[in-house]
Formats: structure tokens, C-alpha cells, sequence
């Protein structure tokens, strides 16, 4: 008979235990609970549902011997001919490319591959694709530039592949990538199967030819124009290939990476400063 008040008494102060902790939960900021909610449910210690790049593979730089490198850029800027006024002249890193992928390429990247090297071999251009790359989550299908009008028009008719839009092509430039300086990469789209691909083309600085794609993307008009402006690939085929933002009589492409800084002065009150190519040097 004694033991029962004192377990009347504990239960009584177990439930207030109990609200004082629900009260003390109301208070906590929502940020706070919410945080806590989802390390619970992740197992993580931050909440996130990939919060580490060994969770989240597909966002690491390529491994050691999976890259090849096509040369190497020295300063914070790479720039050559003119001072370096970052102060960081001594800096030389590797320019590399992540190696071509081997089958399978996992998830929907197979089902493109296969649908494309179907249609290739039905009509005898199996070498059309020099390579295909799988880096950081994308993938990349390197094309012969000669095989680039009917490769592109297979992507966007083929039921299995349907590439109905192609957003750009940019253009970029290595100038130690010798016999491949320029490259075109074209971003295409499948709003029917909501995929997105790359496509990349090469050529040398001796010959900067590409057949133009206007014909099959018409979005591809200023984009090809612009490419030209900046960095001199020729578009055989487009309807009028002039540039786009530079003045008509401009020499030189602007974002090729051999061409010079230049500049003017910027004139201050009580001072100027002179153009990039004319600025000392730090190293």
C-alpha cells in the first residue's frame, strides 16, 4: 500500500518532464527542428541527402589515368606575350581531358548510345562517333566534322532519340590540343524524353572548317555567326556568316586564347592606368 502514492508521484513527475521538453521543443527555431528532422531521416550528419563526393560520384573529377592532358597553362590566366600583373606567374597546372567512357554508361546514356550506333551501322557510318565521354553526370559524343550534318539529323528525327532542340554551340579554343585547336560543342535537348546531350566537333587552326547546322537547327543562326566572331570557325553552308558583335573590318577573333590583351588607359582623377599589355610584370 506504501508504493502506491510514490508511483502515483513519479508518474506525475514524468508528465511534467514530458511537457517541459514538448515546450522546450516548441521554442527551438523551425530551422533548427527541421534540420535535425532530416539528419534523422538521411543518417547523415548534415542533412543532406548527398552531402559527401563519395556519396555523389558523379560530381568527382575524373582519377589519375583516367584524364590526358594537352598541355599546360602557366600564370592565374594562361595568358603569354604580355605581364603578368596577377603576381601569380609561377603557377604552371595541367590542361587535361577526361578519357573516352567504355560501356555501359549507365542509366539512359545506354539508350541513347544504342539508338544512335543502330541507326550509324544501318548505314555503314559506325566511325562517325570518334568517342564518347561520360564525365560529372554528362554525357558527350565526339563526331567526325565531316559526318556532323547527318549525326545531328538522326538525333533530332530518330523516334528513339528525338534531339528536337539544340540551345547553342560554343566555341572553344587549345591551342595545344595541335591538330584539334578548335572545338565546337553543341547542346541538345529531348523535351520528348527529357535528356539533355552534348555534341563535340574538332578542327585544326589550318583548316577551320564545320558544316553549318542552320539547316537542321534554325535556333543555330547568331550562335554559329557569334562562334565565327570569337573564335574564326567557318560554318560552310550558313546563310550569311558574318560577325555579330565586333565591327565587320575587326581583326582577329577576340576569345582565341593567342590573342593579345590590348586595352586602353583608364584615366582617374590624379592618376591613369594603363592597358593589360602594357602593365608590368610580376614575375
Amino acid at each position: 500500500m506504501s508504493d502506491k502514492p510514490d508511483e502515483k508521484h513519479a508518474g506525475k513527475a514524468q508528465d511534467e518532464s514530458d511537457d517541459k521538453t514538448d515546450k522546450n521543443e516548441a521554442a527551438r527555431p523551425a530551422e533548427e527542428r527541421n534540420l535535425e528532422k532530416a539528419k534523422s531521416e538521411t543518417g547523415t550528419g548534415s542533412g543532406v541527402e548527398q552531402p559527401a563526393p563519395e556519396q555523389s560520384p558523379e560530381n568527382l573529377p575524373a582519377p589519375t589515368g583516367e584524364v590526358h592532358a594537352v598541355g599546360e597553362r602557366r600564370g592565374m590566366f594562361g595568358v603569354s606575350g604580355t605581364g603578368d600583373t596577377s603576381g601569380y606567374g609561377g603557377l604552371v597546372s595541367a590542361k587535361v581531358f577526361p578519357s573516352p567512357s567504355q560501356k555501359p554508361y549507365g542509366g539512359w546514356f545506354d539508350d541513347v548510345a544504342g539508338a544512335l550506333e543502330a541507326r550509324l551501322e544501318a548505314t555503314d557510318l559506325t566511325s562517325a562517333i570518334e568517342s564518347v565521354v561520360v564525365h560529372r553526370g554528362e554525357i558527350t559524343f565526339h563526331v567526325r566534322r565531316e559526318d556532323l550534318p547527318f549525326v545531328a539529323q538522326m538525333l533530332r528525327d530518330d523516334e528513339a532519340l528525338r534531339f528536337e532542340l539544340c540551345s547553342g554551340v560554343s566555341g572553344v579554343h587549345y591551342p595545344d590540343d595541335h591538330g584539334r585547336e578548335l572545338h565546337a560543342v553543341y547542346h541538345l535537348t529531348s523535351m520528348t524524353h527529357n535528356r539533355l546531350i552534348r555534341v563535340e566537333v574538332t578542327a585544326p587552326d589550318s583548316d577551320p572548317h564545320l558544316p553549318s547546322l542552320v539547316s537542321i537547327y534554325p535556333t543555330l543562326d547568331w550562335h554559329e555567326r557569334e562562334t565565327y566572331d570569337m573564335f574564326g570557325l567557318i560554318f560552310d553552308g550558313h546563310p550569311a556568316l558574318t560577325r555579330v558583335l565586333m565591327p565587320d573590318d575587326w581583326p582577329g577573333h577576340p576569345q582565341r586564347k593567342d590573342y593579345p590583351l590590348g586595352g586602353i588607359p583608364v584615366e582617374y582623377k590624379g592618376g591613369s592606368i594603363p592597358p593589360p599589355d602594357q602593365r608590368r610584370s610580376y614575375n
